[in-house]
């Protein structure tokens, strides 16, 4: 009887869990590599806070061992070869590039550091934004790999080269 009752808790237990994880607003990007480029990934958002959201990121086919700029665009457009379209870092706060957090550009996301392997993962809470309509939503934004490390510093950008990947984010 106690077994039954411990299997029905952990049961409940489950799915109230997963029920909660079902109400956080997602949304996911697909990067696909800009004109003369291999580079692309997938990238999922989760809101995990009220103005955080978690980002995680695959990518591959970038320089074995290197560190590529990463970053949230303000708008949604790859369509340029270059991914020009994807206009400059998504910042409305009017902050200053630097590194991540509530100092610098809402779209500012650690260095991609690739493996021997050319892959990357990244896991990271941005904070500043949400997938929620309004002012600080990057659903409809772009998300953009760099050439270049980022050096989080120069303005307005970090110096982080030729955009070799490009993708929207969308909801879900």
């Amino acid at each position: 009887m106690r077994r039954a009752f411990a299997g029905l808790a952990i049961a409940a237990l489950a799915a109230c869990q997963s029920m909660g994880d079902a109400e956080a607003p997602r949304a996911t990007a697909s990067l696909q590599p800009t004109q003369g480029n291999k580079t692309f990934g997938e990238a999922t958002f989760e809101q995990v806070g009220a103005d955080r959201v978690r980002v995680v990121v695959f990518a591959q086919n970038l320089k074995p061992g290197g560190e590529h700029g990463f970053h949230i665009h303000e708008a949604g457009d790859c369509s340029a070869p270059d991914a020009e379209s994807a206009k400059g870092h998504f910042n409305p706060a009017n902050r200053p590039h630097g590194m991540p957090g509530r100092q610098s550009h809402a779209g500012d996301l650690p260095m991609l550091k690739a493996a021997k392997n050319g892959r990357a993962k990244l896991d990271h809470v941005l904070e500043g934004v949400t997938l929620a309509a309004g002012p600080t939503s990057i659903v409809g934004r772009g998300i953009v790999i760099h050439a270049d490390p980022d050096d989080f510093k120069s303005q307005p950008a970090g110096n982080s080269g030729a955009r070799i990947a490009c993708g929207v984010i969308r909801p879900g």
